[in-house]
């Protein structure tokens, strides 16, 4: 029963966290000032295409699957399966994020749109909290992430810059050959690509305790219990 518990916080935060990541990259969209790195490419593919965000933020995420399997050469029917389903849920929650933000007044002078942006950094590191602290699989892009670090057997934080770089240079070019603009890039692109990890460097120390005793409670209160029961019969 306490596993089951367990379980069932770890999905809510999971897809809590999603949901706060997609109404921050929501709020990023709105400003506009760029998007972080990370949505870069799929925004840009709405830009050119005209497809929603959230079906365009899917089928990069797909994309980063595939990338995956190449450059690792294998990948487990199951983690395969677990990172499709993520991708697509969380190009539906996408698409609901941003239908949400669009209710609010369109910010129109340059300080609301500093306000949103400033918000939207918050919000994405808020749901990279919680997203991480549930330990359920990565998204395909931070898996990826992992994916190169260990095939080239560089430090992460170096994989990311790089992988951050590449989507940064392809999602730019797809706009200035198809819309004749840099669109997705911009001042908040390298913005996102900075604040964000102070900002979850700040959020971690100071909040995750408290979410990991809050999903892990369960288990831990077991642990306790099966450990009193062992001191008895002694």
């Amino acid at each position: 029963m306490n596993h089951q518990i367990k379980t069932l916080k770890r999905i809510i935060l999971y897809v809590l966290g999603l949901f706060f990541m997609s109404i921050g990259i929501s709020l990023s969209i709105q400003a506009g000032f760029g998007v972080s790195p990370v949505s870069s490419l799929a925004y840009a593919s709405t830009l050119t295409t005209g497809l929603s965000v959230g079906v365009t933020m899917a089928l990069a995420n797909v994309l980063y699957i595939i990338i995956q399997v190449i450059i690792s050469k294998r990948m487990e029917l199951t983690e395969f399966a677990g990172q499709f389903i993520i991708s697509f849920l969380f190009g539906f929650l996408m698409d609901a994020a941003l239908s949400v933000v669009q209710l609010f007044p369109t910010p129109e002078t340059f300080f609301t749109r500093i306000v949103f942006l400033i918000s939207s950094l918050f919000v994405i590191a808020i749901g990279l909290m919680g997203y991480t602290t549930a330990k359920l699989p990565l998204m395909p892009y931070d898996a990826l992430t992992y994916a190169i670090s260990e095939k080239f057997n560089i430090k992460f934080g170096k994989a990311k810059i790089s992988i951050d770089f590449i989507n940064i240079c392809v999602a730019g070019a797809i706009c200035v050959i198809f819309i004749h603009s840099l669109g997705s890039i911009g001042i908040g692109t390298l913005i996102a690509a900075y604040f964000i990890g102070k900002i979850l460097g700040w959020l971690l120390p100071k909040y995750q305790p408290t979410l990991q005793q809050w999903v892990f409670k369960a288990e831990k209160t077991s642990q306790v219990m099966i450990q009193e029961e062992g001191n008895v019969k002694l």
